[in-house]
């Protein structure tokens, strides 16, 4: 791996792109920003004289945003695929001591050296197909040594890789096994324990929780964001997958970023995430391996006019997705978002998702210059190839971290 630092700088003129609308656009970038986006002719002549960077014709978006991920972590469940292949259900394989509490034995047992090796092979992967801004969550820890680890991980990927790095705790994931019968006493850790020291070591930019009936509750779940928000923390939520436990609800009024999954979301819970302005994060890759049959309410949200994310949701157990693109392309096969819908949910709705609205997202004069070149005719390949990548150069904060011609 090539060190961030040690890539050339993306300072110039770049010209000789399309839009996501097919027409012709240039980028000036400056000292790592983006200073100037639009049309070619009216570039204003003050940067007539800054070193020139030819896209050929290529399609340029914004920089893709993966803001749904459980990156790190130790082994992998390959086996357990295998069982629900052969008709073991997704909570039958938790009750059985499978599922997360497996990753979080091979979590515990792993260096954070060996995470760091092993999540930055999964992180190139994202990162080669125009990743610019991830989520990467904690929760195969489940006691704070381990999820301290997790997210000092997460901290040194986004260092050693020149990617924008959210770091999400999720101690709240499921409960551990030394704490079987005990789930109040293990809440109780996570708020009064686990979480402060924590963000006292600026490890936590979010907080999340599983809300479900293999995992914790309403009350527990209000528990922790409310020892959130005393730190100032945003809040997320895996919410309604399996069941309707009204957790997306609950989320929306403490204003959460996203809520995550939704298969089973409410009318109740999209008005109040409509009234909140909270992201709905739609995950086709765990809808596509659980072989779920039950879709998330798409149209109600639409009507709702609830912004709609896609990520990978990359974990070892029901999600082993390293392609961005291909969450694009399942969200519109799958759950029927148009195109321009699924491109909004990698980038302008991800972004939001993450706090990062400001930042990431959208092509504009003022942000950290975070975008992709494609070898494309039309914004609609984006959502229409899979088992490609059709980068042909990429700007990540400012660097070029892939040239038009090849790797920098």
């Amino acid at each position: 791996m090539r060190d961030f630092d040690s890539l050339p700088s993306a300072d110039g003129v770049w010209s000789g792109l399309r839009g996501l609308d097919g027409q012709p656009c240039a980028i000036v970038v400056s000292q790592g920003n983006m200073a100037w986006v639009g049309a070619p002719e009216a570039m204003p002549a003050i940067y007539a004289g800054m070193p020139r960077h030819d896209g050929g014709g290529a399609l340029v978006s914004p920089g893709l945003v993966d803001c749904h991920t459980h990156l790190v972590y130790g082994g992998q469940r390959a086996h357990e695929f295998a069982m629900r292949l052969a008709g073991a259900s997704y909570e039958q394989l938790a009750r059985a001591g499978g599922g997360i509490v497996s990753s979080v034995r091979a979590t515990r047992e792993a260096s954070e050296d060996a995470l760091f090796e092993s999540a930055s092979r999964r992180l190139q992967c994202l990162l080669d197909e125009g990743v610019c801004a991830i989520e990467i969550k904690s929760g195969y820890g489940l006691a704070l040594e381990h999820e301290r680890k997790q997210l000092r991980v997460a901290r040194r990927l986004a260092g050693a890789h020149g990617v924008t790095v959210r770091a999400t705790f999720l101690g709240a994931h499921t409960l551990p096994p030394e704490y079987a019968g005990r789930s109040g006493e293990y809440i109780d850790r996570v708020c009064k324990e686990m979480l402060p020291a924590l963000h006292e070591e600026g490890l936590v930019d979010a907080v999340d929780v599983f809300c479900e009936r293999i995992a914790f509750s309403l009350a527990e779940t209000e528990q922790v964001f409310e020892a959130a928000q005393a730190l100032n923390i945003p809040v997320k939520l895996h919410a309604e997958q399996l069941s309707d436990m009204g957790g997306a609800a609950l989320a929306a009024r403490h204003g959460a970023l996203s809520c995550d999954h939704l298969e089973h979301l409410s009318g109740d819970g999209i008005r109040a995430m409509q009234a909140a302005g909270t992201v709905a994060v739609l995950l086709p890759g765990a809808y596509y391996t659980l072989r779920d049959t039950c879709l998330p309410p798409i149209e109600a949200l639409r009507e709702a006019g609830v912004p709609m994310a896609v990520a990978t949701d990359h974990n070892p157990g029901t999600s082993p997705a390293l392609s961005l693109l291909l969450m694009a392309n399942m969200a519109c096969t799958l759950f029927r978002l148009t195109v321009p819908e699924a491109i909004a949910g990698i980038t302008t709705h991800a972004a939001r998702a993450l706090g990062l609205e400001q930042s990431f997202g959208v092509l504009a004069a003022g942000r950290p210059a975070n975008f992709v070149l494609w070898d494309l005719a039309d914004a609609a390949e984006l959502a229409y190839w899979f088992g490609q990548r059709p980068v042909r150069g990429i700007v990540r904060n400012g660097k070029l971290a892939r040239t038009p011609s090849g790797a920098a």
